[in-house]
């Protein structure tokens, strides 16, 4: 064995190739024995030295895969003679024994069989697992050996995407972005202005300096730097300024006789801007070289906005890029939960004058309080979202980027800016932090007095045991104080079930209606709320059970919004895993269920999956809608008998102006259609695909530009996984 004990910030072991020994271009596969002895190994790395010297060029990801004879393996491409190879174990210290080295040349065939194997491997849950199988056939039928290959390597270069080298991976391959070609801003009739907006207090010179050169370094010149200094003690910050000014007439800045904190000195770097737009930067962190000529394209393309936000991710003091935030489109109820818009974020001056600049008191959340300010005088098409990591939040000790928590008063300081907005808006509700997860907060609404009649419908047949669960749940467990269940009975013949729909009819609740007819879940449920008494029907499958008693009064709660549609619920299966979490539209073909198949618990990208938003759809297995919106937009769909009524439904209910939602606050357990089994098999199969092609027919164009979701995010595979490459989209 080779015993690596490596406790600097670049450990590594060099390998050449024995004497004589010719390694030419082509796939092969290193194995070697691996024994972690101490620290854990993260973000493992080859370098290959193939006549061009060690080159992050030439860098390779070990996807270490140990095998069941003790050696790891990961498949390696050699573009040319190899002259030297380098393991890289860790980006950090670390402590392990590696051995036994061995690169032996694959044919094509191995290849694809490795890599369709690990990836597989990879994929949670046997949905995701089939998805990807049949992701690999297509790729065969329509591509051959070589799309196949293709498709298969793109995966395979994807497959640990939760680790932080992927992302190292994808900034690689696709963070660049297109730098504007020459002449082109010349030729712009009234190029924008940006005005950037940086409060400094004692910034540390290097962080200053640095943050100060990402600005000089923008590839769209069209910009000035407005600085205000909070009376900082340390001297080297002002004599930064003067330096830095003095080599550039475009960086302005001011020097505040006494400390007034962020916003006072974020409002004195305001009155020095004289631009078109407001650009907020913090004075340690970064901008993507592009950033300005991204957002000046965005707002040209799009005249009528009055705001946009970009995708960011963070920034380490060695320059290493980390957690992405691939954000979705504008989506309110998100914003509310957490501060989306914060970077890169960008306003109209005129905006951000008309509502006052930054406000006192806000201190720590000045930015949140300035942008839910700024959004009550617009309408959502005036905001825009520009899908590119644009900023680097750098993440040293101090700052938020490393934990919300970092910095306690900005946390109460968000909370008091929500509450503010909800309280200039009228709307009756509080602010609650959410238990460890600090920086993300829940917006409980109270409920309209009286509270509003909720009318349930719950379509069955036979499955007395799945019936009886559902409506015992409900009535034991739900702590509403106004429902009614109508049961819409679809031909049972089992005489345990006609036995439990007399039966569940004694309680003054409880009401069962017959639908004579083949299934058809659209025309049940339409049946169901035409006899419905309730301001607001809810849909509920047969096989639903209820976990939390409150589930019923937040989703009441939500659906009594007047800008609110259809609100969908957190379900589980019955082993705990997610089934629904919000629908992803244009994921596997028409749409997925986000998260389906984390467990329960999962938190996801930034905490989305425990965080209240607004989705394009929802799953009907437990929706609810006031009435009036139902009945407005026509009800489901009767053309759909089974797949994808709700998701037709909700797309025209968001057609129709309102917001749907889905809140991760009321959970209950979906049996997933265990009474009506497989779609997929002979005449179901016809009928599945007949409705798939007529729900594309319809929204083709909004199922591939989900506004929840991100470009730069897989429409294969897992949810919410990196995209390589990125899908391209129009931004506006």
């Amino acid at each position: 064995m080779v015993e690596l004990s490596a406790f600097g910030d670049d450990p590594q072991c060099r390998l050449v190739p024995a004497k004589g020994e010719q390694i030419g271009a082509g796939w092969y596969e290193l194995s070697f024995v691996l024994e972690e002895t101490g620290t854990r190994m993260v973000d493992p790395l080859l370098y290959l030295n193939c006549g061009a010297g060690m080159t992050e060029e030439g860098r390779v990801p070990v996807h270490v895969t140990p095998h069941a004879d003790g050696l790891a393996r990961t498949l390696v491409p050699i573009g040319g003679p190899l002259i030297e190879l380098r393991f890289d174990p860790s980006i950090g210290p670390c402590e392990v024994r590696i051995g036994r080295f061995a690169l032996r040349r694959v044919g094509q065939a191995h290849v694809a069989r490795a890599m369709f194997s690990e990836v597989l491997q990879h994929q949670r849950g046997r949905r995701a697992k089939l998805q990807f199988s049949l992701d690999s056939l297509r790729a065969l039928l329509t591509g051959g050996r070589s799309g196949l290959g293709s498709f298969l390597r793109g995966r395979y270069s994807a497959m640990a995407l939760h680790n932080a080298f992927d992302y190292d991976a994808w900034v690689a391959l696709y963070g660049a972005l297109t730098a504007p070609e020459r002449g082109e801003i010349e030729a712009w009739e009234k190029p924008p202005l940006f005005s950037i907006v940086v409060p400094t207090y004692n910034t540390p010179e290097k962080w200053l300096r640095r943050c100060v050169q990402t600005v000089i370094n923008q590839s769209y010149p069209h910009w000035e730097l407005c600085v205000a200094d909070d009376a900082s003690p340390k001297p080297h910050v002002v004599a930064v300024l003067k330096e830095l000014a003095a080599a550039d007439p475009r960086i302005k800045f001011v020097v505040r006789e006494q400390n007034g904190h962020i916003s006072a000195s974020s409002n004195d770097a305001l009155k020095l801007a004289t631009g078109d737009y407001i650009v907020l930067l913090d004075h340690d962190d970064e901008l993507h070289p592009h950033a300005l000529y991204e957002m000046a394209k965005a707002f040209r393309a799009n005249p009528s906005w009055q705001m946009a936000f970009s995708d960011e991710d963070k920034i380490d003091e060695k320059g290493r890029r980390f957690d992405p935030y691939f954000k979705a489109d504008w989506n309110y109820d998100l914003f509310l939960s957490h501060n989306c818009i914060s970077h890169l974020g960008v306003y109209s001056r005129a905006l951000v004058e008309k509502v006052g600049g930054f406000r006192l008191g806000y201190e720590g959340s000045q930015d949140w309080d300035l942008a839910l300010r700024c959004i009550e005088t617009l309408d959502d098409s005036q905001i825009g979202h520009v899908p590119h990591v644009l900023y680097h939040w750098r993440a040293i000790p101090g700052s938020t980027a490393l934990g919300p928590g970092e910095k306690s008063y900005a946390h109460y300081a968000a909370m008091k800016s929500i509450q503010s907005h909800l309280d200039r808006i009228g709307r009756d509700a509080e602010v609650l932090d959410i238990p460890n997860f600090s920086g993300n907060y829940r917006v409980r609404n109270r409920l309209p007095t009286p509270a509003p009649r909720v009318s349930l419908i719950i379509p069955t047949r036979d499955r007395a045991d799945l019936l009886r669960m559902a409506v015992t749940s409900i009535l034991e467990k739900t702590d509403y104080p106004d429902y009614e269940i109508i049961i819409v009975n679809n031909q049972s013949v089992e005489p345990e079930a006609l036995e439990l729909l007399q039966a569940l009819q004694q309680d003054p609740r409880v009401s069962v209606i017959d639908y004579d007819a083949p299934f058809n879940y659209s025309a049940i449920n339409n049946l169901g709320v035409s006899k419905a008494t309730g301001t607001i029907v809810g849909l509920l499958n047969n096989d639903i059970e209820v976990i939390s008693s409150d589930w019923l009064t937040e989703m009441a709660s939500q659906a009594a919004r007047p800008e609110v549609g259809a609100v969908g619920a957190m379900l589980y299966f019955p082993n705990d895993s997610i089934q629904h979490a919000g629908v992803i539209l244009g994921f596997n073909g028409v749409g997925v269920h986000a998260y389906a198949d984390r467990p329960r618990g999962w938190v996801g990208m930034m905490l989305r999956a425990r965080l209240l938003q607004n989705f394009s759809a929802v799953t009907a297995a437990c929706l609810l809608v006031r009435r009036s919106v139902y009945e407005q937009v026509g009800g489901l769909d009767t053309a759909l008998q089974v797949a994808y009524n709700d998701l037709d439904f909700c797309l025209r209910v968001r057609e129709a102006g309102y917001r749907n939602l889905w809140t991760p606050y009321a959970e209950l357990y979906h049996h997933e259609s265990a009474s009506r089994g497989s779609d997929m098999e002979g005449a179901k199969r016809e009928r599945f695909d007949r409705e798939v092609a007529l729900v594309m027919s319809r929204w083709s164009s909004v199922i591939e530009a989900d506004p929840a979701y991100n470009f730069n995010l897989a429409a294969t595979g897992n949810t919410f996984d990196l995209a390589f490459p990125p899908r391209h989209r129009r931004i506006g």
